[in-house]
């Protein structure tokens, strides 16, 4: 069956405008019974205003006729005429420009050399790179390795600023997550401690023995 777009909504409409079981709406929306029966009670769904199927072409009124004539009957949907509208779009793939990709090099050494916290998937996914070329730049085994030097992907007109600052925070909050869950796995409170703890222990130790 076709998934449909808004199932509570499409079962709050054929509560109220149809006289089909709740077995049928049910398995129409992709609901439980019994969710359908508290639709019906005025218990779930109370605020959410019902999708007339037929008018946003899901159901034909001849399945809708059906059904309320047969309660064994079950309906089938139709591909909905909105559902590519509101389907997600896929996110085309980078694409640098051939006058651009001779400076991916240098933008590879300037992530590589200032922003150690993002990783070889981000600046290969953000530049449209490959991680081969990544090694080959951190490794100086580029074969223009000579003339490769750190630019601004931005000055080089690569990435948006904006992409940029938010890539960095992303890059650098997850390097501080990982970073305190390092400092909690410490076994047995093994965490340094601020020197002034670690100096004041020390004297009050110190006098304890005295006296």
């Amino acid at each position: 069956m076709t998934d449909i777009l808004m199932p509570k909504a499409t079962a709050v409409w054929l509560v109220d405008n149809s006289s089909m079981t709740f077995e049928q709406i049910a398995d129409f929306c992709g609901l439980h019974p019994l969710e359908v029966k508290g639709i019906a009670d005025g218990e779930v769904a109370r605020d959410i205003r019902g999708a007339d199927p037929i008018s946003n072409g899901q159901l034909t009124r001849e399945e809708l006729d059906a059904a309320q004539a047969n309660p064994g009957y079950r309906m089938k949907a139709q591909k909905s005429r909105h559902a590519e509208l509101l389907k997600p779009m896929k996110k085309a793939p980078k694409y640098t420009p051939v006058s651009r990709r001779q400076d991916r090099p240098d933008a590879i050494a300037w992530f590589v050399r200032n922003h150690p916290e993002i990783t070889d998937a981000q600046i290969s996914k953000t530049l449209g790179t490959t991680k081969s070329t990544i090694d080959q730049v951190r490794n100086r085994t580029h074969w223009n390795a000579v003339n490769v030097k750190p630019v601004d992907p931005v000055s080089l007109g690569l990435i948006g600023q904006l992409e940029l600052d938010a890539l960095v925070k992303k890059a650098s909050d997850k390097k501080a997550k990982d970073d305190a869950r390092k400092g909690l796995a410490e076994p047995d409170g093994a965490a340094l401690r601020p020197a002034g703890e670690s100096d004041a222990e020390s004297t009050n130790m110190s006098h304890a023995a005295e006296d």
